[in-house]
């Protein structure tokens, strides 16, 4: 078994990284960098393993907060309650993980794992579910691939535990822990259904946290030597450049456990003269360019600060910010006819053909 000790600088890369590949959700990793540099100081290191090495038969521990990004910038989090979350699914499947896994790659989530494989002395596997971030806990590779959607726990700070042994389908998932995270204040830590190596290897998506490093350590480079974080990015990620411009409008509820809403923005430079909004849950879902598609899911939409190439969040973008849009490609596994049940348009309630910008 290979492993790689990831170092704190690694850490402040993957969560520049994860953030951008976040696409609007996952929640800030501000306060989960927060966490991982505490833990650092005391002592606590994790280690990075590829899920080509791990054993077919090993369990391996999904981990993910729930709920609205604007609501847990005000309900923290903590280690040990991610660590909680793991430690309730080992009770209740009477085993022990070897390793854990990120449920998606984005936003804080990208982070998460680290902070709870730290108290339990785990391997974080390389790989993640979605490649980015997506609201909703059936949007992944693993439900995708017709992986088994329990059992499910879920924790929160005030010592809520909650295992959800059954449901039929990856939907009924969502929606009976979904209800959960609701009573609970709109976030919870949860370890989602747990996976055999050889799950792993045939339904993950791999080389993620790797990749958010890379991204995470270019734009941090390109800040230092101050050069164009987002040409740095682009530079390392077959990305494409899809506006420029300022917010001048935000409209943006939490309602059901999301955080629902449009930004609109007017264009700057190139696109002086033109519109731009994009629609949100929780993610970046569909942007148009003067009321025309320009970027659709499960392409990823990614708005960065125009100044310092990181990302800019549904819950943290505000009013006259300047902000360059970016679209990524998505993992293949999303652009299937399968996948995109899941996560295409159609899967959010718009009434669109996905179109990639990478198909012309």
């Amino acid at each position: 078994m290979s492993l790689r000790e990831i170092t704190l600088d690694d850490i402040e890369s993957l969560a520049v990284g994860a953030w951008i590949l976040g696409t609007g959700g996952g929640g800030s990793p501000y306060l989960p960098l927060l966490n991982m540099r505490r833990l650092y100081r005391e002592g606590y290191r994790v280690q990075l393993i590829d899920a080509a090495d791990l054993g077919d038969d090993a369990l391996v521990g999904t981990v993910a907060n729930m709920g609205a990004p604007l609501v847990g910038q005000e309900r923290l989090t903590d280690s040990l309650t991610l660590a909680r979350a793991v430690e309730v699914m080992q009770e209740h499947l009477g085993r022990k993980f070897v390793a854990l896994m990120s449920m998606e790659i984005g936003g804080a989530n990208g982070v998460r794992p680290f902070m709870a494989a730290a108290h339990l002395g785990l391997p974080v596997v390389d790989s993640d579910t979605m490649g980015r971030a997506y609201p909703e806990a059936q949007m992944t590779s693993v439900s995708v691939g017709g992986l088994t959607p329990y059992p499910l726990t879920a924790v929160d700070v005030r010592g809520l535990e909650s295992v959800v042994h059954k449901v039929p389908t990856w939907k009924w998932a969502e929606r009976v822990v979904r209800k959960i995270c609701v009573e609970y204040g709109s976030v919870a830590a949860t370890c989602q259904p747990p996976r055999t190596g050889a799950e792993v290897k045939k339904g993950g998506i791999h080389g993620t946290t790797t990749k958010a490093i890379a991204i995470g350590h270019a734009v941090r480079e390109a800040q230092r030597t101050h050069q164009d974080p987002v040409a740095a990015i682009l530079a390392v990620e077959p990305g494409k450049l899809l506006y420029t411009g300022k917010v001048v409008d935000v409209a943006r509820r939490a309602t059901e456990g999301f955080l629902r809403g449009v930004v609109r923005f007017e264009g700057i430079d190139d696109w002086r003269g033109t519109a731009f909004e994009i629609n949100f849950q929780n993610e970046w879902i569909i942007a148009k360019c003067d009321g025309r598609p320009a970027a659709m899911t499960p392409d990823l939409i990614c708005v960065l600060n125009s100044d310092t190439g990181e990302a800019v969040g549904s819950e943290t973008i505000r009013y006259g910010q300047r902000v360059t849009v970016i679209a990524l490609p998505s993992p293949p596994v999303f652009l299937s006819d399968e996948g995109l049940k899941y996560v295409g348009p159609r899967a959010f309630g718009y009434d669109l053909d996905f179109r990639s910008v990478f198909s012309s």
